[in-house]
């Protein structure tokens, strides 16, 4: 019989916001594991993780850098570490990859499609720029794609899911990235029982709206029958009512600074209050929060002693 408790997922720094639009985004290395840690205790179970420039936030896919917290989170925690494979969308599939392939975690995140992914309308808010490369980063997603070919795909699947034993948590940001991920199913190369993420309200995905939520839902219940987990983020103030839905709907949530800088009308001053925040609600909704290995059981996972960090 499959668990009903609700695994919260930590999205801790990311690559969608820059330093400038809060004081409380973690990018050095010692602030993001500090903080990931303090949302592990929070009760987070999954820790969902990217690195950034130690110097100016800029997002970064040096393996060196992710290794400069990722020990710290391990030692202190007993959280799932869940390594991004999607970076940022001007990044080559090789930079994407190259942290997960030298830590080979217990998960790595999956983008099952190319997309248009726009950040340029936050270009909108006036704002003091604390670095030159912030605006830069976002105009740019007016005239890039973001790129995941079937090709690129396969690739991480056998690399990391054949070659290091790492599960995936299947980012879905539209229906046909549904149909995408049941294909790789039906070719065998998805193993066990899928971990889909219902990702909403990013621009050039759907939207973050209660009916996208239940056709996503109604779709994946379509291809995979009850064979298939799945969680829940909504990008900026749609957050808590969108994954608070999905819970009551049977599925798992994620919170963190990358979806999020807010905590209610207030920016949240860390990873921590969002998880608190949740946590919360579930409690109150008579649900049970599950504990990091309780959510390895769940999904399958190897284990956090074998990974290569």
């Amino acid at each position: 019989m499959k668990s009903n408790k609700v695994i919260i997922t930590c999205a801790v720094t990311g690559s969608v916001h820059t330093p400038s639009m809060s004081p409380h985004l973690p990018y050095k290395p010692e602030d993001i594991a500090a903080q990931a840690i303090e949302a592990a205790e929070a009760g987070a179970s999954i820790l969902h993780l990217h690195a950034r420039d130690p110097e100016n936030g800029r997002p970064t896919a040096d393996p060196k850098v992710f290794m400069r917290f990722l020990p710290v989170i391990k030692q202190a925690s007993d959280a799932v570490i869940n390594i991004t494979t999607g970076g940022s969308s001007l990044m080559t599939l090789e930079d994407r990859t190259a942290a997960a392939l030298a830590a080979e975690p217990e998960m790595c995140s999956l983008n099952m499609g190319s997309m248009n992914f726009g950040l340029y309308p936050m270009l909108d808010r006036p704002r003091e720029w604390q670095h030159a490369w912030e605006p830069e980063l976002l105009e740019a997603t007016r005239g890039t794609i973001f790129r995941n070919t079937f090709g690129d795909i396969e690739t991480i699947l056998k690399r990391l899911g054949e070659g290091c034993g790492t599960r995936f948590e299947f980012e879905c940001y539209d229906v046909g990235h549904l149909y995408t991920l049941a294909h790789f199913r039906d070719r065998g190369l998805i193993p066990g029982t899928p971990f889909i993420q219902f990702v909403l309200g990013i621009l050039g995905g759907i939207g973050a709206d209660p009916e996208n939520l239940m056709h996503m839902k109604r779709i994946a219940d379509k291809l995979f029958g009850d064979d298939y987990r799945f969680s829940v983020l909504a990008a900026g103030r749609k957050q808590t009512p969108m994954i608070t839905m999905a819970a009551t709907m049977g599925g798992s949530v994620r919170v963190g600074l990358e979806d999020s800088l807010f905590d209610g009308r207030e920016l949240a001053t860390s990873n921590a209050v969002q998880v608190r925040r949740i946590r919360a609600i579930l409690e109150g909704l008579s649900l049970e929060v599950a504990t990091p290995d309780e959510a390895r059981a769940m999904l399958g996972l190897k284990g956090g002693d074998r990974v290569a960090f």
